[in-house]
């Protein structure tokens, strides 16, 4: 079971003080936060996409070749990587760079984007948000996994005996999440090809989620990949840590008030219906292990810790206290009566391996 944090990248004043960090501040706030993630034992960071204020999270890639020269073990991923507007080719390349420069500790994330106007922004047509993902990543598939590739689809120009340079490390692409809020269609494609499906499993009830993962795992088999309980899921949450859970509330309410996607709403009815916690320690652990019995074994957990205008310091203390009052237990109780054959969060090492033994 793998334990992580996410970021979108929020630019977003301090609701206390209301200054509004620089663009600059933020973006080396997250390479801290990232290292942190590293230091209190966490297995993954992963960072969002996005193209429009108030975010600084354009170029996942540069931000994560960063953190890679100054972080040792962690995972770094994306969540997400826009597979409709972004050209597949230069996927491909972009994150084999990286995978070959942090040494094999990379996968993403696929996703489609939820913000309207950067379709048209790189050429796209919103209308076609389902066709583009699976086009594109039928195309970033095979890049990945054939040396010279003839191409020809709807969304972008021919390919002719094309490689993607460099090749995947060891021989082995990055591991590849497709993420979805509410799109049946990206669960099938993810069991199509049997890879991740990350449910944000944020904003929604999980009744929601549970269908979705639900589709996913069944189809998962039906290709052929494995028993349902051997697919690879991911969830997202998020939380924030108090003593008790009144003085969390307090603290974190500016918070959430000043979060875009949460304005206007009742903090309340939201720790009710979907899955934020914001409480003491043993709270997040009592709500973050009822996801199992929601979902069955899973693989990886990413939390969101640094929305809101939240400054660097109080991030930096929520994760010390995640470090030292529920990370150890969350990853001894994920453990108990885990069955065998459920297959660990992945590695690029053990993925290796995996090609290896299936070449012999």
């Amino acid at each position: 079971m793998q334990f992580g944090l996410f970021t979108v990248g929020d630019l977003t004043a301090d609701p206390h003080t209301g200054r509004l960090p620089t663009e600059q501040e933020r973006a080396r706030a997250t390479v801290a936060i990232a290292r942190k993630a590293e230091e209190i034992g966490l297995d993954v960071f992963a960072t969002g996409e996005h193209h429009n204020p108030p975010f600084v999270s354009s170029s996942p890639t540069t931000l994560l070749a960063y953190i890679a020269a100054q972080t040792e073990r962690i995972i770094l991923s994306t969540s997400t990587t826009l597979i409709t507007t972004n050209d597949p080719v230069k996927i491909a390349e972009d994150f084999a760079v990286l995978q070959h420069l942090a040494d094999g500790r990379v996968d993403l994330m696929m996703g489609r984007g939820n913000t309207g106007p950067v379709y048209p922004w790189f050429g796209k047509d919103i209308r076609q948000g389902i066709p583009l993902a699976i086009e594109n990543y039928a195309l970033l598939h095979k890049l990945w996994r054939e040396e010279s590739v003839d191409w020809k689809g709807r969304f972008r120009t021919p390919l002719q005996g094309f490689t993607s340079v460099p090749r995947p490390l060891d021989g082995v692409p990055p591991f590849v999440w497709h993420g979805s809020i509410r799109s049946p269609e990206i669960a099938e494609q993810a069991a199509y090809y049997g890879d991740g499906f990350f449910a944000n499993h944020i904003f929604w009830p999980t009744d929601h989620f549970r269908k979705l993962i639900e589709l996913y795992r069944t189809r998962y088999a039906h290709y052929g990949h494995g028993r349902p309980e051997q697919a690879q899921v991911g969830l997202g949450g998020q939380i924030f840590i108090g003593k008790n859970s009144q003085e969390a509330v307090r603290d974190y309410r500016p918070y959430f008030d000043n979060t875009g996607v949460y304005r206007g709403a009742v903090l309340e009815d939201y720790l009710e219906a979907t899955p934020l916690t914001v409480g003491s320690p043993q709270q997040v652990i009592d709500k973050t292990l009822t996801f199992r019995e929601h979902f069955g074994d899973y693989q990886r957990q990413l939390f969101m810790m640094d929305n809101g205008g939240m400054p660097l310091k109080v991030v930096l203390e929520q994760l010390d206290l995640f470090g030292e009052h529920v990370l150890p237990v969350l990853r001894k109780e994920f453990a108990v009566g885990r069955p065998a054959d459920v297959p660990a969060g992945p590695t690029h090492g053990a993925r290796v391996a995996a090609a290896g033994r299936a070449a012999r």
